[in-house]
């Protein structure tokens, strides 16, 4: 008998939920979560998904990895454009399409990883959206970072230099192994074991599947949207409501 069935069987990880602070796709179907499906967005393992920069790459790569990425074409990118202005247009968001100009975004990803470890997770993440899609700013810079960090009551500096801190790293590193091993391709990306849900317009089907399972998780009809708690945890830029 393996070591496995005698401790009985792994506890099944929650339902995850790949966003990126870069997809203007994540940030819909972050937006959507919130006021759309709040009870199912507190169950879910948020975890970031991030182009790692040329040191993640390097690390993943010894510890036996690789990063899905495929370059995005000027056509595509232009397509992209028009196809979030239409969706935010839906959604009644006014947004501002940010310029990113040589980015690591180990900076705000890891920055995320700093404050999810203070219990501040959500309103980072709230935070970041608001300032690359509403306010149009640079979420690599590590002085915005900063920002976040202060008006979180986090010690700013730690924020805006987790992409320095070696545990950062190595969390970052596994994470991305993790991205491998859920077959993450792009994002929004949703995990339920088995059953994968790629795009903002698969949400309402992951959802579903959710809530049939588990019919704790369905919204009263007439139940307002209620802030996010802190979440469980811890490529192709593409299309069909998705990037990566």
């Amino acid at each position: 008998m393996s070591a496995a069935a005698r401790g009985g069987r792994r506890a099944r990880r929650p339902p995850r939920f790949y966003f990126s602070l870069r997809s203007p796709y994540s940030w819909l179907a972050y937006r959507d979560l919130l006021q759309r499906h709040p009870r199912t967005a507190t169950a879910l393992e948020w975890v970031p998904f991030f182009e790692p920069d040329e040191l993640s790459r390097k690390l993943l790569a010894e510890a036996g990895g690789s990063f899905p990425y495929t370059p995005m074409s000027p056509e595509k990118h232009r397509y992209i454009l028009q196809d979030v202005r239409r969706l935010a247009a839906e959604r009644g968001l006014a947004f501002s399409w940010p310029v990113d100009r040589d980015p690591v975004w180990e900076v705000p990803h890891l920055g995320y990883l700093a404050a999810a470890r203070h219990g501040r997770g959500p309103e980072y993440i709230a935070l970041a959206a608001r300032a690359r899609w509403e306010l149009g700013q640079d979420v690599c810079d590590r002085s915005v970072v900063a920002g976040f960090g202060a008006e979180l009551g986090l010690d700013p500096e730690e924020l805006a230099a987790a992409s320095d801190d070696p545990g950062l790293r190595a969390e970052g590193v596994r994470i991305l192994l993790e991205i491998q091993r859920d077959g993450v391709f792009g994002v929004p990306f949703f995990v339920d074991h088995y059953d994968k849900y790629w795009g903002v317009d698969r949400l309402p089907a992951f959802v579903a599947a959710l809530t049939g399972k588990n019919p704790a998780l369905a919204e009263p009809p007439d139940d307002p949207a209620i802030p996010l708690t802190e979440p469980t945890r811890s490529v192709d830029d593409g299309h069909a409501g998705g990037c990566g």
